[in-house]
C-alpha cells in the first residue's frame, strides 16, 4: 500500500485541486497573500501526510506528522472563511470546501486515534 490509496490522502488532494480551480478567479491583488495561503496550506495537508506515511514505524513520529496535516486542514478552513468573507467564493462553494475539509479532518483524527491500524509499530 502507497500513502496515495490512503483514503485521507485522496480526499485531501481532492480538496487541494478544488481549491485551486476556485481560487483561479480570486483578484489578482491577493495573488500573493490569500490565493498563495490557501493553495499552500490545502497542499500542505497530502506533502505532510506522505512525510508522515513514511514514518508510520515510528507512532510518535508518525502521530506528530498527522497533527501537522491537521494543523495545515485547520489553517486551510480558516482561508476558506476568509474567501467566503470577502465574497471570492458563495456560501454554497464554502459550505462544499468546508465540509470536504471537514471529512480529511475526521479521516486524520481516525488514523491519529488509531496508527497501529496504518502500519505504525510498536515499541518504536
Amino acid at each position: 500500500m502507497k500513502v496515495q490509496d490512503l483514503i485521507a490522502y485522496r480526499k485531501g488532494f481532492k480538496l487541494a485541486m478544488d481549491i485551486y480551480e476556485i481560487s483561479k478567479s480570486f483578484p489578482k491583488e491577493e495573488t500573493y497573500s490569500l490565493t498563495d495561503q490557501i493553495r499552500r496550506s490545502s497542499r500542505s495537508i497530502c506533502a505532510n501526510l506522505s512525510e508522515a506515511y513514511r514514518k508510520r514505524r515510528y507512532p510518535k513520529h508518525f502521530i506528530s506528522k498527522l497533527t501537522d496535516c491537521d494543523a495545515e486542514n485547520g489553517e486551510t478552513q480558516t482561508w476558506l472563511e476568509f474567501a467566503a468573507a470577502c465574497k471570492y467564493i458563495s456560501l454554497e462553494q464554502f459550505e462544499l470546501l468546508n465540509e470536504e475539509s471537514l471529512e480529511v479532518a475526521k479521516l486524520l483524527n481516525y488514523m491519529i486515534l488509531n496508527p497501529e491500524k496504518f502500519g505504525s509499530k510498536k515499541g518504536y
